[in-house]
Formats: structure tokens, sequence, C-alpha cells
């Protein structure tokens, strides 16, 4: 996963960010009378980062690109799981030029983002993680001197299959779009909807590549599946599962941890007969749990679809443009993808609505014409040690 995915999507972050360093300005707008008007953007100031452990580089990546390239400064709080590659990122920066005091990287535990998230000396947050946490985060910047914020939190993503899609690659995208990095990842397809006419071919096929699926050695480039980040993280994934069981969801594939290696890892699971109101069905699980609900109308999985708190995105598979267009567009995601799952671009917004996105602020203008060969250099770097 770092080396195939994480590395590489960092280093083309890096790249696109550079060049906006000399393309964020303010424009000249026309006025009455004799008289010249223009805006301009100019850096919010000091941004506090925090982010999670699932992309450690990739999170860093999205955070410094956009906020350094338009002057301002960065004091970053990675992960406690994941500290030591966002310092070897800070190291990286220092190597290529930084000034000092530009790029801070602070390790630490809750605590850390709190004292950031009440500083009065910090301009904005910028936060990716759960969404109890971006609310305290959300109500603690108001209450300090009323921060920027942006927060991009949790996800229960539906992903809808249309009875008239290409049953292959539907099952395969969505196998992806599940599983893909253990189920870490926040815009998870974990709402899989399957047009009643298709389900039980769609359930069949998908639990015959849940079962392919390669479990093994992280370090094995061979692998598609490694274990969970750590211990709480497989309880919780397993508590979920239970839950599900007892509900009245029918595992048919997985279901528990993956005997024969030491380590966290649980078998790539999918649930068939899901309903809506169940807790695998609502809560995010982050974890490699997939779950199969059945639908009959257009209507009905539009209104299902959207029948969440979370709203960060979605995809459906049709061959019907038609279909597809009146679905995308009664969808409250911020992210739909069609035919295709997991497919992000440096150059495309990626956000939410409800709880994903509270406040999104203009970036401004950078104060040093330098950045592009700082970025440059970090991604040299990275290119260098995915190559090693």
């Amino acid at each position: 996963m770092s080396y195939n995915v994480d590395v590489p999507m960092a280093i083309n972050n890096l790249r696109y960010f550079a060049g906006w360093a000399d393309k964020n300005h303010g424009m000249v707008v026309p006025t009455d009378g004799d008289f010249f008007a223009y805006t301009r953007h100019e850096p919010v100031g000091v941004c506090a980062q925090i982010i999670p452990w699932n992309f450690p580089i990739l999170m860093v990546a999205w955070k410094f690109g956009p906020a350094l390239a338009t002057g301002n400064t960065i004091v970053l709080k990675p992960a406690e799981q994941t500290s030591l590659t966002a310092l070897y990122i800070a190291q990286l920066t220092k190597e290529a030029g930084f000034p000092a005091g530009v790029v801070n990287v602070v390790p630490g535990f809750g605590d850390a983002g709190e004292a950031l998230v009440q500083h009065h000396d910090v301009d904005k947050v910028a936060f990716t993680g759960s969404t109890v946490v971006g609310k305290n985060i959300q109500q603690g910047s108001g209450l300090s001197n009323l921060k920027r914020t942006t927060l991009e939190l949790g996800g229960k993503s539906p992903n809808i299959i249309l009875s008239d899609a290409d049953v292959k690659h539907a099952v395969e995208t969505s196998h992806f779009g599940l599983f893909f990095n253990m189920g870490q990842c926040c815009c998870a397809g974990s709402r899989t909807f399957i047009e009643d006419k298709l389900y039980d071919e769609f359930v069949e096929r998908s639990v015959e590549r849940a079962n392919k699926r390669v479990v093994g050695d992280p370090f094995d480039v061979m692998t598609e599946h490694g274990p969970q980040v750590d211990a709480v993280q497989f309880d919780k994934i397993l508590r979920m599962i239970e839950s599900g069981e007892k509900q009245g969801a029918k595992i048919v594939a997985g279901g528990d941890r993956y005997e024969g290696l030491p380590g966290y890892f649980i078998q790539p699971t999918v649930f068939a007969n899901v309903t809506d109101d169940m807790k695998i069905a609502r809560e995010e699980i982050f974890g490699p749990v997939q779950q199969l609900l059945r639908f009959k109308s257009l209507d009905e999985v539009i209104e299902r679809a959207n029948n969440t708190e979370y709203g960060l995105a979605a995809a459906v598979f049709s061959k019907d443009i038609d279909k597809i267009n009146y679905v995308v567009q009664g969808l409250r995601a911020g992210t739909v993808w069609v035919n295709s799952y997991n497919v992000l671009s440096a150059q495309a917004p990626f956000g939410g609505y409800k709880f994903m996105i509270v406040h999104r602020e203009k970036c401004c203008t950078i104060r040093s014409c330098g950045i592009w060969n700082l970025f440059r250099f970090i991604a040299i770097k990275l290119v260098r040690l995915r190559t090693k």
C-alpha cells in the first residue's frame, strides 16, 4: 500500500500544489466612477494540521501542499500510530531549505491536538479523522479565536449497482472500493446497494472474490490484504462483525480473525441480507467488512443512500446514462464515481456534504517564489525512497 499508493500519490500531490505557488492571485474589479479596485489573497497565517494514520505520507502531502504553496506556516500533529513518517518528511523539508519555523511537526496524543485547537496564535485548523473529534474541534475553534476550520470526517458511502451494470467489473471495483487499505479508508464504499434482480448473482460473485483475496505479509508486493493498524481497531472491527450477525445479517465470507499470521489480521468479510437499521449499515467500521443491501427502484435507493449522517462519497454502476445522471443528481455526496471507485486526482476537489466539510477558505499568495524547488526536492527524495 505504501509503495503503490501512499508514496506515488504524495509525490503527485506535491508536484501539483507546487504549481499553485505563482497562480493564486486576486482580481481587478470594475467599479463606478474614477476608482480602481482590486482584491488580494493573503495567507491565513499559522495552520494547525491534525492527520490520521491510514495514509500517513499522503495525508502529510495533502495538508502541506496547499498551505505552503499559498504562503502559510504549519504546525502538524500526526497520528500517534504513524508519527515517524511525518517526522521523516519534516526532515526532508529542512534538507530542501524551508526556513526555520515554516514547517513544524509536533507528535503527541489528543491533548497535543487540543492545545493547537485552543491556541490563540493558530489561525486555522485542518483536520482529517472521526466525526466525534471533528465536532469537538469545530466547537473548540469557535471558543478560542473563531478559527477557520476545514474538517474531512468519516464516511458510510453508498455504492449503487444497477441491474444493467457490467457485473464482473462492478463486483471487482466494489471489492476494491471496500477492501482497499484493509477497509481503512474514509470514502470506502461500505454500503453496497444492488438492484433486486441482480442481487443473488452479485452476492455469489462477491463471496468468490473475497475468498480469493491474497492475505499476507504487507512487505510482499503480491499481498492484497495486510493487518489492521493496531489492537484497538482490530477489536472494534470484530465487535462490529459480531453485531451484524446478532442483528440478522448473514456472513457469507470471512467473519473472524485470519489465523496463521502474527498480527491483527482479519478475514475479508462479506455480509448479505443487510438492512438499513443495522449497526453495520449505519456506523463506520473502518475495516474489511462489505455490506450488501437490496433495492428495487431508483427513487428508493437514492432516499436510502442519503439516509445517513455522512456524505463524503458515493458511486453508481450502470450502462444507462440517463439512469446514471438521475442517480448522481439525487445523491448528497461530495465525490460521486461512475463505473469506478477510489479514483483520486490532485486536480479534483475531495470533499462532502453534511458533517464532512464545515468551512472552506480560499488560500492565498506565496511569499517566496522558491516553493516549487522545495517541493521538487521532497518529491525526488520520496521517489528515490520508493525505488530503493
